[in-house]
């Protein structure tokens, strides 16, 4: 690089000047022309023209601002000029490695490095190390750099990307968002500053609920976002892949007032307007995409009108920006926004080697003596910028213990295609300044998350009503049977019905009915805290209730079974059916049922548990779901104690369908009502046996699984006692039974209905008629043995005579009187003169006595036809 003497005093100038000037050049790399006593000290740096952060356009001039003033004050450095080498690192990592080589090895000696951008100065502040050179960065935001084992000599005026994470979550708490998304660019600085993101939001109670990251192309992440519902969006990527996020945003309807994005502040103010072949977007879609996003920057031009180090304000020093831009447009020129720290990077540097001439000059040491073996120089520089506190056009700068600058976050949200201040945070000092400008495209500030409004399901009032009224009506119809049966306990008819056991029925039925009302009460009705209670209401009712009417039922019916389906074995036991039998067997039933409700209820226990259903969309424009629960009372194995109790029921009521059918033509006098029984069991046994599976199958249905259920008990409870009960009341109240025990032990009948009745009279009157008939036929027989008796006393004297007429003349008369002998019945025949019609027995069966095995005549032998035989 050509180096230019200024003019010498007296304008004189030797050779020999010249000679010793440029041989001290040459040797030191770093003075001046010897009259000024100016010695000149090379900063190397790094400014990215183009990349992912085109910085440098705007932080170069800037930097070259400063260094022209700092050059011309007489009280910094009065005795060194500082320069600057600089090359484009292009943001990549690559390219600057080869640059830095460039810049160690290739003359002169640098005394401090100046890198921008996060992953080129992660770089060189790793490897600056090894030189013993001071990195000072102007637009490093990576959080991995405030890394002291890392990077020992590192410091940055561009304040740590951690920076914008505390105001993040002030905004977050401000809005009352507790629930974030975050896509990524696949890089170190955005990495780490999420880490640290995610550890500040976990601390404040918000959920990262999604989390993407991409490497150059953020389709497939911008659709994950959308297909996960995220709703407020951190955005950590450069510029270039800005465009590419919110070009693939606005394909996927991912912005507008359901939507919020945070993107990082040092973009230029017209990023989404650069035209970019990448891209296949126009500019009013990324104009409609973007609007409304918020940025957190780092405030890098001083608010305040103060006049700092270098004697400039921050208008002030806009101005002479702009005028060394040329009037370029400042949207248009990348790193604007952070040209201030570039300005106050050069000035830190020359206030901190200023700093350091007289403890150098006091060990005997000089800047113009750095090489890169020389840590006590480095060591000097890095005190000085450590403790380094100024005002400058960005404000006031100072570094903390890492070497990051300290400095207060600006606010800003697009409106209408521009920038607009809405507040500031002062993250040491957790105040935020809100100037309440922020605008929306809805009402306010979307929410999180789409709002979901949990709804729980109840029944239908009014079918728990009509149902009810139904069970309450049944119950009144149980105490009317109960009362009729236990007052008419001592007529013989209700007592030959087991009336201890029809009570069973009615007490059974009523219980039955009176589970309905807990199977309709849900949350509409009681606390949460109270529906366990109503759960246990539910199935002890339930379960008593049946065991105590079917159970009752069945007892009757298997009981009649065992002793009338088998005649000739159990004649005797017929005549003797102890009730006790009766009233234990359904004990048995009852305590099975007890005992397996106890077990169940003390290993599993019910409990509520809420079933969630399909979120539902209401109707309009709303960002709201409507999420459907259901309240079941269930264990933690309900599927097992149902399929045990269940199978348990179901073999009683095939049981009972299968008793009913055996004895339907069974009559007997100690169970009258065994055939009604039989009917009530049908009937049960098929409602029981179609409700239990729909109800399990329509459980997510509250109105159709209630329905099912009640409807099931109200009309099998309504037909039992309607078969049981209503006939007994219609026989008592049409014939009077009721009035006497006296009348009723003359009934003839003990029949169960009146079909028995009938075919008892009808066996009456058969065997007064067969008695009528065996009478006449009687006297019939009688009148023929007198013929036959008659005829035989002829014969016999016929015989004498016609031998007295052969062998003399005068026979002999007959005898007037018969022999005795002769006038006995043939063998088998009963004596004439003791047959008395009067003693035959009234009944059928004594009748039948008269036709014994061994007679010789029997009623076919008495038929018409054979009568004219007897006459011949």
């Amino acid at each position: 690089m050509a180096v230019s003497c200024r003019s010498l005093p007296g304008g004189r100038r030797s050779i020999i000047g010249q000679t010793l000037i440029f041989a001290s050049l040459t040797l030191l790399f770093s003075w001046s022309c010897p009259a000024l006593g100016k010695k000149k000290l090379y900063i190397g740096a790094l400014f990215p023209m183009s990349g992912g952060w085109p910085g440098g356009q705007a932080c170069l001039p800037s930097a070259q601002m400063a260094l022209d003033l700092v050059n011309k004050r007489t009280d910094i450095l009065p005795e060194y000029e500082l320069e600057l080498i600089h090359y484009d690192s292009m943001c990549d990592p690559g390219e600057a490695t080869k640059l830095l080589y460039d810049l160690l090895y290739t003359e002169p000696i640098k005394i401090v490095l100046m890198p921008g951008c996060s992953s080129v100065s992660t770089l060189v502040a790793e490897a600056a190390r090894m030189w013993n050179l001071i990195v000072l960065s102007y637009g490093s935001s990576s959080p991995a750099l405030s890394n002291r084992n890392r990077f020992p000599t590192f410091f940055r005026t561009h304040p740590s990307a951690t920076l914008h994470n505390p105001t993040r979550v002030r905004l977050f708490q401000k809005w009352k968002w507790t629930k974030i998304a975050t896509i990524q660019q696949t890089t170190e600085v955005f990495t780490s500053t999420l880490d640290d993101l995610e550890q500040r939001v976990k601390e404040a109670g918000i959920e990262i609920s999604v989390r993407q990251s991409f490497l150059t192309d953020p389709a497939v992440a911008v659709k994950n976002l959308k297909r996960q519902d995220a709703r407020i969006i951190v955005g950590l990527f450069y510029e270039t892949e800005a465009r590419k996020v919110f070009c693939e945003v606005f394909k996927e309807k991912l912005y507008g007032k359901k939507y919020v994005w945070f993107l990082i502040g040092w973009y230029a103010d017209n990023w989404f307007k650069i035209k970019d072949p990448s891209i296949n977007c126009t500019i009013e879609n990324m104009t409609e995409a973007v609007e409304g996003h918020v940025t957190t920057e780092i405030v890098m031009l001083n608010p305040e009108t103060v006049r700092g180090a270098s004697n400039l304000t921050s208008q002030e020093f806009l101005g002479a920006l702009m005028n060394r831009l040329g009037g370029k447009n400042p949207e248009e020129t990348g790193g604007f926004q952070e040209a201030p720290l570039a300005y106050d990077a050069v000035w830190a540097l020359a206030l901190a080697l200023n700093k350091t001439v007289a403890p150098l000059k006091a060990k005997g040491r000089r800047l113009e003596d750095f090489n890169y073996n020389n840590h006590d120089i480095t060591a000097e520089i890095y005190r000085a910028l450590n403790t380094s506190s100024f005002e400058g056009v960005s404000g006031h700068v100072v570094f903390d213990a890492q070497g990051s600058r300290m400095a207060m976050t600006l606010i800003e949200q697009l409106q209408g295609g521009s920038y607009k201040k809405i507040g500031y945070y002062d993250s040491s000092q957790k105040n935020l300044s809100w100037f309440g400008n922020d605008v929306w495209i809805g009402a306010g500030p979307p929410a999180d998350s789409t709002i979901v409004i949990e709804e729980f399901r109840y029944l239908s009032q009014k079918l728990f009503a009509a149902v009810s009224v139904f069970a309450g009506l049944g119950i009144l119809l149980g105490i009317v049977c109960l009362t009729f049966n236990i007052y008419n306990s001592n007529v013989r008819y209700i007592q030959n019905s087991q009336p201890y056991l029809n009570n069973m029925t009615a007490v059974g039925c009523m219980m039955a009915l009176a589970a309905v009302f807990p199977l309709g009460i849900d949350g509409h009705h009681i606390h949460r805290s109270q529906f366990t209670v109503v759960c246990q209401f539910r199935l002890w009712l339930l379960g008593l209730g049946f065991s105590l009417a079917y159970g009752s039922m069945f007892t009757k019916i298997w009981w009649v079974h065992n002793l009338f389906t088998k005649k000739e074995e159990k004649k005797e036991k017929r005549k003797h059916l102890e009730p006790w039998k009766l009233y234990a067997t359904v004990g048995v039933l009852l305590a099975i049922d007890v005992l397996s409700l106890m077990i169940w209820q003390i290993v599993d226990p019910l409990h509520i548990t809420v079933e969630k259903f399909t979120r539902e969309a209401p109707k309009g424009d709303l960002d709201v779901l409507i999420q459907p629960l259901l309240e079941h009372c269930t264990s933690e194995k309900m599927n097992t104690w149902l399929g045990v109790v269940y199978g348990y029921k179901g073999l009683l009521l095939l049981l009972g369908i299968f008793l009913a059918y055996e004895t339907k033509s069974v009559s007997t006098e100690k169970i009258n009502d065994h055939r009604a029984v039989g009917m009530a069991i049908y009937n049960v046994a098929v409602l029981c046996m179609i409700t239990a599976p729909v109800t399990m199958i329509l459980t997510s249905q509250q109105d159709a699984s209630f329905a099912f259920a009640a409807l099931a008990i109200v009309f099998s409870v309504y037909i039992t006692l309607v078969v049981l009960f209503v006939p007994k009341m219609r026989r008592l109240i049409t014939r009077g039974e009721w009035q006497s025990e006296q009348q009723d032990t003359l009934k003839t009948g003990s029949s169960t209905n009146n079909n028995d009745e009938e075919k008892s009279r009808q066996l009456e009157r058969e065997n007064r008629e067969l008695q009528k008939i065996i009478q006449e036929k009687e006297q019939r027989v009688s009148e023929l043995r007198n013929q036959l008796v008659e005829r035989q006393a002829l014969r016999n004297r016929r015989r004498p005579s016609s031998g007295t007429n052969q062998n003399h003349s005068n026979p002999s008369p007959p005898s007037s009187q018969p022999d005795p002998k002769s006038l006995l019945p043939p063998p088998g025949y009963p004596n004439p003169a003791s047959d008395n019609h009067s003693s035959l027995p009234p009944s059928f069966s004594n009748s039948s006595n008269l036709y014994q095995a061994d007679s010789k005549i029997s009623r076919n032998h008495c038929h018409n036809s054979q009568i004219p035989l007897l006459y011949k």
